[in-house]
Order: C-alpha cells, then sequence, then structure tokens
C-alpha cells in the first residue's frame, strides 16, 4: 500500500478547479426577474377573478335566483312580498354588485400599475420600494375584500330589519336570536373562507416574493 502523501494532497486539492460563484450583480439580476414575475402572476390572478365576479354577477342578475333566494327567506319570517319590495331590494343588490366590481376592478388597475412601475434596470433602493408597495396593495385588497364581506352582509340585515318594522312584523325572541345567531355564524364562516382562499392563492405567492426581498435587502446593506 502507497504511503499517503499530505502535501501532495493538498496541492492536487488546491489545483482542482474552482466553480463559479454568482457576484451580486448576477444575484441582483436573478432576483429582480423573479421577483417582477411574481408580481405578474399575482396581476393576472386579480384580473380573472375579477373577469369570473363579474360574470357570475351578471349573470345572477340575469337570472334574478339570488333575489328570489333572498326574498323567499324574508317569507319565512312573515314579510308580504310586494313589487315594492322587490325593487327596493333589486336596486340595493345593484348597488352593491356594481361597487363590489368597480372596487374589484380599482385593484386590478393598481397592480398593473405597481408591475408597470417594477423594472429590473432600476437601482436596487427603488426596486425594493416599488416590491413594498406592491405588497402593501395586495394587504389592502384582501382586507379590503374581508371589509365588503362584512359590510355587505350588515346592509342587508338592516335591511331586512327595516322591512320588518315597515309591514310590523315582531319576531319572537327564539326565532330573532335564531336568525342573528345564523348570520354571524354564516358570515363568521364567509370571512374565513376568504381569508384562506386569499391565504393560499396569494399566501404561496407572497412568501416567495418575500423572500427574495430579504435578500434583495441584503444586498443592498452589503452595498452600503
Amino acid at each position: 500500500m502507497p504511503d499517503f502523501d499530505l502535501d501532495s494532497f493538498k496541492k492536487t486539492w488546491q489545483e482542482q478547479p474552482v466553480q463559479h460563484k454568482y457576484d451580486n450583480t448576477e444575484i441582483l439580476q436573478m432576483l429582480n426577474r423573479k421577483s417582477r414575475n411574481y408580481v405578474k402572476y399575482i396581476f393576472w390572478i386579480s384580473v380573472a377573478e375579477f373577469l369570473f365576479f363579474s360574470i357570475l354577477g351578471l349573470f345572477y342578475i340575469l337570472q334574478n335566483d339570488e333575489n328570489n333566494s333572498f326574498l323567499k327567506t324574508l317569507e319565512k319570517l312573515g314579510v308580504k312580498r310586494t313589487s315594492d319590495l322587490e325593487n327596493k331590494f333589486n336596486n340595493i343588490y345593484l348597488v352593491l354588485k356594481i361597487l363590489s366590481i368597480c372596487i374589484t376592478a380599482y385593484f386590478v388597475y393598481r397592480f398593473y400599475k405597481n408591475y408597470s412601475l417594477i423594472k429590473i434596470e432600476e437601482n436596487l433602493k427603488k426596486f425594493i420600494l416599488n416590491i413594498m408597495q406592491f405588497k402593501k396593495t395586495v394587504n389592502a385588497f384582501i382586507l379590503t375584500n374581508i371589509i365588503l364581506l362584512i359590510s355587505f352582509t350588515s346592509i342587508l340585515t338592516a335591511f331586512i330589519f327595516y322591512v320588518l318594522n315597515t309591514q310590523n312584523i315582531q319576531l319572537t325572541n327564539s326565532v330573532l336570536t335564531g336568525f342573528l345567531i345564523g348570520i354571524i355564524l354564516s358570515t363568521g364562516l364567509s370571512v374565513l373562507l376568504v381569508w384562506v382562499y386569499y391565504r393560499l392563492v396569494y399566501g404561496i405567492i407572497m412568501r416567495k416574493l418575500d423572500k427574495n426581498l430579504k435578500q434583495l435587502k441584503d444586498i443592498e446593506s452589503q452595498e452600503n
């Protein structure tokens, strides 16, 4: 067995070709490109949501299914269905739908503006600021959707009590309690589903974007 020569081993190890390491500029370009792609994904998801809910809302308005379902619920509470009642509810429902679509359209526009402002050629500090602004817009979009859901439920609930009061209908304590508990539970479940949806769909992309943002900040701190 040949003797082990430590000096020869060191020399051989030192002569091994060193693998190429990415410098900060190359890493920065890759992070910028990935970050911009993540922003683009969220923009197109929001566009898809806007189109989906716009078409769905238009379908329900034309079919009048949701209106009938809501009015049937009122009838179960003893409310007399009249043409005036139907017109009032249809007007409220239409305003809420249009408001919802307009707000979603506004955020689609904001996402597009954020995306157009994020350019790979920009200096690092400006790029980071634009990414942070985009994150704020996403968080505002999620929070706004949850607030809209709660607000719309509150408005429709207030409308129900207005109709009950107009037609002088007194609910028993048990019916009133059950009705309120049903509204609270259904609203809570709806908010939870909305939160889970955005947590899954937007959360996955945002976590990757956060990781890129952290690396970009590390590079910026090294350069300063």
